[in-house]
């Protein structure tokens, strides 16, 4: 009997340091996927930032489609830094950091298009988690968009915070689920929610309010002072 008990508590013992071993690995790959992916994400996105930056001092006038990117998000009350915009929104090209405007399934508008929705997605969570605080936006907050010539300032007029991940309709040219009717120059910010899950999306809507070219300082609108 005394023999069985021992090699229960023995089993019971092997179990117990199993568990505590899968936990530490579980907590491993946790912060690798929370922490190291956004630092190597960060390193990438400023390498590429960097790059476009030179493209554009070394180049002339214009606003081009590059394959370095388009232009820099600019969300104040994200405290996100700059977040360089590129094209497509597959997972390959969010992981380094970046936004990525949409080309399905319906084609983003861009900022410098007449009329348009100009559609942007990124990871809120791990590989630099450029829209972790998309939840502090607020009616109003500025959403700015920075390109080689051109500052585009659009102001927040709704959010809405849980929707299925198969809601297109959000993205369309003119968002009506948003409360707008008629053609604008709009811009669309999405991505997962809740917080580490990928079960819905949240969206974020603004409204071009006014334009400001670019001086010879790149001085920014008084929202990014």
């Amino acid at each position: 009997m005394a023999r069985a008990r021992s090699r229960i508590a023995g089993a019971i013992s092997v179990f117990g340091e199993l568990l505590i071993t899968a936990g530490v690995v579980l907590g491993l790959f946790v912060a690798y996927s929370l922490w190291w992916t956004n630092v190597l994400a960060d390193r990438e996105a400023s390498e590429q930032s960097d790059r476009m930056r030179d493209d554009w001092a070394s180049s002339g006038p214009g606003e081009l489609d590059t394959k370095d990117g388009i232009g820099f998000l600019h969300v104040p009350a994200m405290k996100n830094g700059e977040v360089l915009v590129k094209k497509g929104t597959d997972t390959t090209a969010l992981n380094d950091g970046i936004a990525g405007y949409y080309t399905d399934p319906i084609k983003s508008a861009l900022p410098w298009d007449d009329k348009g929705n100009f559609t942007l997605a990124a990871h809120r969570d791990g590989h630099g988690a450029k829209f972790h605080n998309i939840h502090k936006l607020r009616e109003g907050d500025p959403i700015i968009f920075e390109t080689k010539d051109t500052w585009y300032v659009y102001k927040v007029y709704k959010m809405l915070p849980k929707t299925s991940k198969y809601n297109v309709d959000v993205l369309r040219p003119v968002p009506e689920e948003s409360g707008r009717k008629k053609p604008g120059r709009y811009i669309t910010l999405t991505t997962c929610t809740p917080v580490y899950t990928s079960d819905y999306r949240y969206i974020v809507w603004g409204e071009l309010e006014r334009t400001q070219k670019v001086d010879a300082q790149r001085t920014p609108p008084a929202e990014l002072r």
